[in-house]
């Protein structure tokens, strides 16, 4: 039995037993840097800390205030948190080899008052301060400039060193802007305008990517800490064990659907798998899944927590504030991509389980029926979630609702009551949630109001543009390929902001509408999860399974291509927006068709299978027909089921005569 954060007692493990401390993995893998494993005093003050952020986060919906005052005050409260959980330097080996706990230490402490004194000076005379940002005093200079350091440094500790140096590297271009080259050339800024763009307006720090951390983000982080609390973690999973447990390939279609459903909670890749690979990964093993190939369909299904509505990742809230839209859209934007991502899952999984020749497993649990009826009502908040929505109801009044409705409902099972002492878990459980994600969206706001100061970013998409000389096609290979390279150094969060503002106008140049922009932007930066050196659900699967981390990694990226070649049908053709559920019922049926038959063909190529293991020439056709059918054009669609067509023959051709070659050998071995 695992123990609980609040302290209380969780349900029994699931069969198949525990080779790893689930907690301690979550809590290394949730970041680069990893969190502290804090006890005693320190861990009671960062829980109550905690608890008052995502109070303040709920009781901002009823009580709205400007943004220039809330955000600096939940921004100040966030890097206090932030230096207490996140260590600055790490700790010696004989500490970790021994596991003991790491509490902040004085210079901690230090930074984390610190951070509340620039935040609360703006709070203040927040009016006036903002007034002032054309002409700063000497004093907001100097709170302007503690703040951004403070920001980098909490930065720094959650994801790493190279987001803080883009951010340096945007400020001082915009400082030495005068002296690039050609195009690049700008104007240079002191840094008393600069900190008046970056703290004292609404480009910078207090930008859309903080009012997105401070508002949907701390909101759903609680709303998935209550729900997992109430037991809707341990109920998702026994219905998958329940629902497909019971065949050769019911192992890997378990963790599949156990990934989509946990991943309507979450909203992040690396806690999905952690907490997959805690109940399955025995299962996977006792199955015959190799570990690394077990570790793969571990990450693959829990990235899709990235993609998987109604909570998605970060950026997808970030793509409502930027478009203008109403967060229910992008839900209705995502649907459709997320369910050709785990088509290609399952059919990866169907092809492993025939290629390693997996055998069911015994398991004792409560049919899928049974399960349903007892504890089917925790699907009852996150469907309440669209309803609210579609009611008319903010996302902030919706997700808020649904809060308490689960909270409501968890006293259906005794062993899930929401106690005070619950309560009060997952308040904290909240906060922690969002805190590897408030400093990088506070970093993320001054590299856009660096963008939008200079115009670098339009600068960036002219050269885009004319490198593919005006071509859709290769305007859309670009910037794949820039996201893709940007994401192998950012989180996804931090990729999307910064591909938006770069290659966003480069699409839309080329006439890509904004929206199939940004939904194409968005799943090639969620590409960064299995991406070195932060693919961080890989090597979180691997440390799980006790594979080998670059190889789990390469076949987590084999699992998931066929689904990340799909956004491409988006852009590139005017019926490809109906993955998008945009456009006549013809359009989406068509589209969508066309896509998931890709899907199946790429699964084909990367995987290596169809009836058998798949040669050369048949996988060659796959891939001719799964290029014509993203092209979505009526001819193009003709060709690709062609090229299929000929492909399955080609392999029953080929198997034919291998089986009669293998007969001919065996009477041969025989006489």
């Amino acid at each position: 039995m695992t123990a609980r954060p609040d302290g209380d007692e969780a349900r029994p493990d699931p069969p198949g037993e525990r080779t790893f401390d689930e907690e301690a993995l979550l809590a290394e893998y949730e970041a680069e840097k990893p969190a502290r494993r804090l006890s005693g005093a320190p861990l009671r003050v960062v829980q109550v800390l905690g608890a008052v952020l995502s109070l303040y986060g709920l009781w901002w919906v009823f009580n709205p205030m400007p943004a220039q005052q809330y955000l600096p005050s939940f921004l100040g409260l966030g890097l206090a948190l932030t230096f207490l959980v996140y260590r600055g330097w790490g700790r010696s080996e004989q500490a970790r080899a021994d596991g003991r706990t790491d509490n902040p230490h004085v210079l901690d402490w230090a930074l984390a008052v610190a951070s509340i004194v620039p935040f609360a000076y703006i709070v203040a005379d927040w009016d006036s301060f903002f007034r002032r940002a054309v002409v700063p005093t000497d004093l907001d200079l100097v709170m302007g400039t503690l703040a951004i350091v403070l920001t980098l440094e909490a930065a720094r500790r959650t994801v790493g060193l190279l987001v803080p140096l883009v951010v340096v590297a945007f400020l001082a271009y915009a400082a030495f802007g005068s002296y690039f080259p050609g195009m690049f050339a700008t104007s240079s800024y002191d840094w008393e305008r600069l900190v008046g763009h970056n703290v004292m307006g609404t480009q910078g720090l207090f930008g859309v990517p903080m009012d997105v951390a401070a508002t949907y983000i701390i909101l759903f982080t609680v709303y998935g800490a209550v729900l997992t609390a109430s037991g809707a973690t341990r109920f998702f999973i026994d219905l998958a064990f329940a629902a497909f447990g019971q065949s050769g390939s019911g192992p890997g279609r378990t963790v599949t659907l156990a990934g989509f459903l946990l991943g309507t909670v979450s909203g992040s890749g690396v806690a999905t798998t952690v907490t997959l690979g805690g109940v399955t990964w025995p299962l996977l093993r006792k199955a015959g899944y190799p570990k690394e190939n077990g570790g793969a369909v571990l990450a693959a299904a829990g990235i899709g927590a990235i993609l998987s509505p109604p909570t998605l990742g970060a950026a997808a809230f970030i793509i409502a504030e930027l478009l203008s839209v109403s967060y229910l859209q992008v839900l209705i934007w995502a649907t459709i991509p997320t369910l050709l991502y785990y088509l290609g899952i399952i059919l990866a999984v169907e092809m492993d389980a025939r290629r390693y020749r997996t055998h069911a497993i015994e398991l004792d649990v409560k049919p899928a029926g049974a399960l349903l009826l007892r504890f089917g009502y925790h699907f009852s908040s996150l469907a309440a979630i669209v309803v609210f929505m579609a009611l008319g109801l903010t996302p902030f009044r919706a997700v808020v609702y649904a809060t308490v409705l689960a909270f409501v409902l968890s006293f259906l099972d005794r062993s899930c009551w929401m106690t005070p002492r619950r309560v009060f878990g997952a308040l904290a459980a909240g906060a922690s949630g969002a805190l590897s994600v408030i400093p990088v969206m506070a970093a993320a706001g001054i590299i856009v109001g660096v963008m939008t100061l200079t115009g670098l970013g339009l600068k960036l998409a002219g050269i885009i543009v004319t490198m593919a000389g005006g071509n859709l096609a290769l305007t859309a290979v670009f910037s794949a390929i820039a996201v893709t390279l940007l994401g192998l150094a950012v989180p996804v969060t931090a990729s999307f902001i910064i591909s938006w503002v770069i290659i966003g106008p480069a699409l839309q140049d080329v006439g890509v509408p904004a929206f199939a922009a940004a939904m194409f932007i968005f799943y090639y930066a969620v590409l960064s999860e299995v991406s070195p050196p932060t693919a961080l659900s890989p090597f979180a699967a691997s440390a799980i399974t006790g594979g080998k981390p670059v190889r789990t990694m390469w076949l987590t990226w084999k699992y998931t291509l066929p689904a990340f070649l799909v956004p491409f049908v988006v852009v590139l053709s005017p019926q490809g927006v109906g993955l998008l559920l945009s456009g006549g019922v013809g359009t989406v049926v068509v589209a969508t068709l066309a896509a998931a038959a890709a899907v199946a063909a790429l699964a084909v190529v990367t995987g290596a299978w169809l009836v058998g293991p798949a040669g050369v020439p048949e996988r060659v056709l796959f891939g001719v027909a799964a290029v014509a059918l993203l092209v979505m054009a009526p001819v193009a669609i003709g060709i690709g089921v062609a090229a299929a067509l000929a492909g399955v023959l080609v392999h029953l051709v080929r198997r034919r005569r291998a089986d009669a070659a293998d007969a001919a050998q065996t009477k041969a071995n025989n006489s």
